[in-house]
Formats: C-alpha cells, structure tokens, sequence
C-alpha cells in the first residue's frame, strides 16, 4: 500500500508537471498579479536608470561649458589687464581655445564673445579660477597658465601688470612659481625663435 501511494504521489507529480510546462493551463489571478508588478517594477527601474544616465550626460555638458567659459573669461581678463586686446592676442586667444576645447570656428567666436561679457562682469579673478579648480585637474591648470602666456606674447608687448595677473592667477589656480617661471620662460623662448609675422 505505501509502495502503491508513492507511486500514484510520483504519476501525479508528473502529470502535474507536464500539464504546466505544456503551457496549456490558466494563470490563478494571484500569478497574474504577481506577474504585472515585477513587469511595472522593471519598467521603473529601467526609467530611473535612464533618466540617471541622461542626467549625468546632462551634468558633464554643463560642466564642460562652465570649464571653457571660465577659461576663455580668464584668458580675456588676461589679455586686456592693461589695454585693448590687440589683434595678434584675439588671433591667438582664437587659436588657443580652439585647439584646446576642440571647438569649431562658430563655436570658438561664441565662446569668445561670451568670455568678454562674463569678464566685464566679473568681480575678480576667483570668478573664474573657482570654476576651473572644482573641475579640471594639474595638468590642465598648468595648460591653462601656459595659454595664458601664449596670449599675452602674441604682440611682444608683455608689461608688468600682465606678469602681475598671471602671477595671481596661477596662485589661485594651484600652479606653482617655479612652474610658472618654466611656462613663461618655455613660451618666451619660443616665441623668440619663431619669425616675425
């Protein structure tokens, strides 16, 4: 008899096993309901990774437009401490931001006709530094005080309140005297040995 028993528990079993993988059953209301929410919470979870993502791109955009800005801005500043920017300076303020950001031609004139409404408005020099210090690291600091060098020998007409702005500048940014005597020094000597244009 507890032969037979568990043989008719294991035919039933298995007859219970082959009527649900043969699919022809009928989910219970539970099951179903069951079914709906994993599919509803799935959905959600897919949602909010999306707009997780979407968010971050958004943030990293927004980064990299404050980061060029406040470049350009202090690029500008630098340009002008004492006087109008010459052309040979707007030339290669033009050529240094375009180079560096990767920009095209219509988005390097923006950048730079925004840079000098900023700059006009801006207080003082932390303005802009601070944005670059939150966002960029050593090497793209020091990339920074190079360019600024770059602009303000572009015309041969480097004074002491240029070498004063830039001197703040690099503090503020976080570069060293010694690496901004080698910038200064490295660009002079370049742009000594190129010929006159």
């Amino acid at each position: 008899m507890a032969l037979r028993a568990i043989w008719r528990s294991t035919a039933a079993k298995q007859a219970d096993d082959a009527w649900w993988k043969s699919g022809t059953h009928a989910a219970s209301p539970h099951q179903s309901a069951n079914s709906k929410i994993a599919q509803i919470m799935f959905r959600s979870i897919k949602t909010f990774m999306s707009f997780f993502a979407e968010d971050e791109q958004s943030n990293n955009q927004s980064r990299n437009i404050r980061c060029q800005l406040a470049t350009a801005a202090l690029l500008t500043r630098v340009a002008t401490v004492h006087s109008e920017m010459s052309e040979a300076r707007r030339k290669k303020l033009y050529a240094v931001l375009k180079s560096h950001f990767d920009l095209s031609d219509v988005a390097t004139v923006q950048l730079i006709q925004e840079s000098i409404e900023v700059d006009r408005t801006a207080a003082d020099l932390y303005h802009f530094t601070r944005q670059i210090l939150q966002f960029m690291n050593d090497e793209s600091r020091r990339r920074i005080v190079q360019m600024m060098w770059e602009v303000v020998y572009a015309d041969s007409r480097v004074n002491e309140y240029e070498h004063n702005i830039i001197w703040r500048a690099a503090d503020l940014l976080g570069v060293s005297t010694r690496q901004r005597v080698e910038l200064r020094q490295r660009i002079a000597a370049d742009h000594a040995a190129s010929p006159a244009v």
